[in-house]
């Protein structure tokens, strides 16, 4: 047997003869095994050994909970998850769990291979798409991390004028609900949007509501 080996584990059969057609088509890749479960998946790492494994995610026993079991007893084993799922807990599950690299099964036949011999080298991939959703959520999520930050900055006086503010109060009605003066709001307004880094107050709001706050805009 020359090339490298190709197991195949997905649960619909017109895919895995696409699959294994168009790597035939290409020189240095034998197919040594086919599935269509988890358990499959399992039996096909232990029995044949093969270099890759080409795995989709929905499958009877999902292909997610195939990876652990697998890498368990080989830890070696170069898995891809190779999917119509976009899903970022998807990608982000099967990456945790030691699979090598996560496509979508859009990929032509080319780049499937060179992602197969990448990831059989040692590298890993994640679809580019992909990539760029995970970075860009992760940046939300760094930036609501901030937005928390900065809120807890604010005293409790000036939490409660912001809360009223974001629910649609006036300055005089947030004065007459907190019996505080209106010129005392104003100053408090003037703290809240220097500790924010805000220069009206609809930001303000919108940054009570990333920092998880429920808010009403007016």
């Amino acid at each position: 047997m020359t090339g490298l080996s190709i197991a195949v584990i997905d649960d619909h059969p017109l895919f895995r003869e696409g699959v294994r057609r168009s790597l035939g088509e290409i020189n240095g890749f034998q197919i040594v095994g086919e599935g269509c479960t988890k358990e499959d998946a399992i039996r096909i790492a232990h029995d044949h050994r093969p270099d890759v494994i080409l795995m989709d995610i929905s499958m009877p026993g999902g292909g997610l909970d195939a990876i652990s079991p697998i890498l368990d007893h080989f830890p070696d084993q170069k898995i891809i998850m190779l999917t119509v799922s976009e899903r970022s807990d998807d990608v982000t599950k099967a990456l945790n769990s030691g699979a090598k690299a996560y496509v979508l099964k859009g990929v032509g036949s080319r780049a499937l291979a060179e992602i197969i011999r990448a990831v059989a080298s040692g590298e890993g991939y994640v679809s580019p798409a992909l990539s760029a959703r995970m970075l860009s959520d992760l940046s939300s999520i760094s930036n609501a991390s901030n937005k928390t930050d900065l809120i807890s900055e604010l005293s409790s006086r000036e939490y409660e004028v912001l809360d009223l503010a974001a629910a649609g109060l006036s300055n005089k009605r947030i004065a007459l609900k907190l019996d505080i003066h209106e010129k005392t709001v104003k100053h408090h307004m003037g703290r809240i949007f220097a500790k924010l880094n805000v220069t009206n107050r609809t930001e303000a709001a919108m940054a009570l509501r990333d920092a998880g706050r429920d808010i009403r805009l007016a």
